[in-house]
């Protein structure tokens, strides 16, 4: 196999995820895949921890069906839950939750007790099965089982233990989730004013999670990776209307200045190690030696950074130009391992996009050459950087919704990362597994 042939069999696993971390590894002299490839920070990840004994948990956390969440039926659907809500949170006091650090299986607590009361109230236990168990304060299978539902309800791992995130989740009342579900129907209600295309996409950074429709049934569902609460991805209405294939990375100054300046200081070869050009004035500028410039006292309005294409660069293999106010879009990412994770806001605002080949194949299907995804396997293996501009420009949406309904009318809450729900109790506890796996990198 030529080295051409080689470097085109290793872009398209890396478009695709598909690579083993073995094989990878010899790629890359002997490091982890993701340490050679991630747009930024390679050396700062964290030592390698010993591999979990727990048993691994299937994610399972995008929704079910075709019905869109931006539509008039999950509206219906949410009119008939805030009614028997309505019902539920004026005949009843709420327990409180009593202070308890873990409950595993089999372990005995008087907070047992008041948990079953409360996964009674929300349907997650059977009524048989909460009577049955009534005197009991033994955290049993029934409790396991129940909790589970309840976490994955509520967007936290089913591990089915009384961790701190679910204690956080259970102690909320019926009136607080009355209030969240009234809040977000308005929010869906203006994602469905006016016409709605044939086509469009959907982000819900709430849910890290994207929907691709067509004729009003979603016919993609993605993971996605949106920013940390102290970058948000914002609400956004755009128009996708190209596709970047081995794109440039454009450092916005906002990264500049609070990331790569600091660094640089600190580390000046960082800009050779990432494929960063340094540029004056404008991307498409004359080329400065690095060498030269003062990063204490340099001016993002001046210096400016672009990281060439390639499997370094933070954009991954493909960038979806949607211009916007913001300026944020969606793009592959070489941090793939980031998708594992149940909590996912990890950029500076951008979406990154799980499988994003195949959204970029349906994004492309209309357009004339790409009616299947053969196409874009051909630009992969190519190796070169690529536009694309569509003659048929698909409309897309960055939402924040932290409850709906499902069709089966079972009620989905989500924790408000961003804080935009109003109550402080919403926002939940953080989950310790995710604080442990976000990357000190920063990236789009």
């Amino acid at each position: 196999m030529t080295a051409q042939n080689k470097r085109r069999q290793l872009l398209k696993l890396l478009a695709t995820g598909s690579m083993a971390v073995g094989g990878a590894s010899q790629a890359f002299a002997g490091r982890a895949w993701w340490q050679g490839l991630q747009g930024f920070g390679n050396d700062d990840a964290r030592p390698s921890r010993p591999p979990s004994k727990r048993k691994k948990i299937p994610l399972n956390d995008l929704r079910p069906g075709k019905m869109p969440l931006r539509s008039d039926e999950m509206l219906l659907q949410m009119d008939a839950a805030i009614k028997r809500l309505s019902e539920q949170s004026g005949r009843q006091n709420w327990p409180s939750m009593p202070k308890v650090r873990m409950l595993r299986p089999d372990d005995e607590h008087e907070a047992v007790a008041v948990v079953r009361r409360i996964l009674a109230a929300t349907g997650d236990m059977p009524a048989r099965a909460a009577r049955a168990t009534s005197g009991s304060y033994t955290y049993d299978d029934h409790m396991v089982t129940a909790v589970k539902r309840f976490q994955q309800r509520h967007g936290l791992r089913p591990t089915g233990r009384l961790d701190r995130p679910t204690r956080a989740q259970l102690a909320v009342s019926p009136a607080s989730r009355l209030r969240q579900l009234r809040l977000n129907r308005q929010r869906i209600a203006r994602l469905v004013e006016g016409r709605i295309a044939d086509r469009y996409i959907l982000v819900n950074a709430a849910s890290f999670e994207l929907e691709a429709v067509s004729r009003f049934e979603v016919q993609q569902r993605h993971r996605v990776i949106v920013g940390k609460p102290d970058r948000q991805t914002p609400d956004v209405v755009a128009t996708i209307k190209g596709l970047n294939f081995f794109p440039y990375w454009r450092v916005p100054m906002s990264i500049a200045r609070k990331d790569l300046f600091p660094r640089l200081m600190k580390e000046p070869e960082y800009l050779d190690k990432e494929h960063i050009r340094v540029l004056s004035k404008s991307y498409n500028g004359p080329e400065l030696d690095p060498r030269t410039i003062n990063w204490s006292t340099a001016d993002e309005k001046i210096v400016k950074f672009r990281q060439d294409p390639g499997p370094w660069n933070a954009l991954g293999l493909v960038r979806i130009n949607m211009p916007n106010e913001h300026i944020v879009y969606m793009h592959d990412t070489p941090m793939k391992p980031l998708f594992g994770q149940r909590y996912r806001a990890f950029s500076a605002g951008c979406v990154r996009v799980q499988g994003v080949m195949d959204l970029v194949a349906w994004i492309a299907s209309s357009e004339p050459g790409f009616a299947s995804k053969s196409a874009v396997d051909e630009i992969l293996d190519g190796g070169q950087p690529v536009d694309v501009t569509l003659t048929r420009p698909i409309p897309v949406h960055f939402t924040y919704v932290t409850a709906w309904a499902e069709e089966d009318g079972s009620l989905q809450f989500r924790p408000d990362i961003y804080g935009r729900d109003g109550a402080q109790e919403l926002v939940g506890s953080a989950d310790p597994d995710a604080l442990a796996a976000a990357p000190r990198n920063f990236s789009p």
